[in-house]
């Protein structure tokens, strides 16, 4: 989700997963402004008194349409960055809230390895998430250096690419490249 969501285009995809049942994801939900939550929040609350009314079709937006009470929505929030927006009350109350950890970078790594066909993948990969922690630690702080999961899957996917296409040299040499 961005700032630059509108309560058209977020009422557009509700009104596109209550119709057919589908689950939508929206990721970092609370970056869309507070105007715009507060009117999603009456959006949510007309699917969700549909569902528990067992309706067939419901006005949604000044618009009957038909009710697939399979529909799922499920938001993502990062608290206390900049720019992120505190969820209104009447919208926090539709949502059930659950706890998330940090995922076991090792682990990733390791299961990442061996798909692009590592076979020493358990080693390598607790020695690339050393690597990668020190870095994280030791280095400047800036911006523009990105140590997150995102950033670890690229380095891995061009390492098996650069794996396949360089098949003699060993594998721990592949990955430290």
């Amino acid at each position: 989700c961005s700032e630059q969501m509108d309560y058209k285009s977020c009422g557009n995809i509700f009104k596109g997963l209550s119709q057919t049942g589908a689950w939508g994801c929206f990721d970092e939900f609370n970056r869309i402004t507070v105007e715009v939550l507060s009117v999603i929040a009456v959006q949510v609350k007309s699917i969700q008194d549909a569902i528990r009314d067992k309706k067939i079709t419901f006005n949604f937006m000044n618009t009957m349409i038909p009710l697939n009470p399979t529909i799922g929505y499920f938001i993502t929030m990062n608290p206390g960055y900049a720019g992120r927006a505190e969820l209104p009350e009447n919208l926090k109350v539709l949502f059930r809230p659950c706890a998330m950890c940090v995922p076991d970078l090792r682990l990733i790594c390791e299961i990442m390895l061996v798909a692009e066909g590592f076979l020493e993948a358990r080693t390598l990969s607790r020695k690339f998430i050393t690597l990668y922690t020190l870095c994280k630690e030791l280095l400047s702080k800036q911006d523009h250096y990105d140590w997150g999961l995102r950033a670890i899957k690229s380095v891995l996917v061009v390492a098996g690419a650069l794996k396949r296409s360089e098949r003699d040299r060993p594998e721990d040499q592949v990955l430290m490249r």
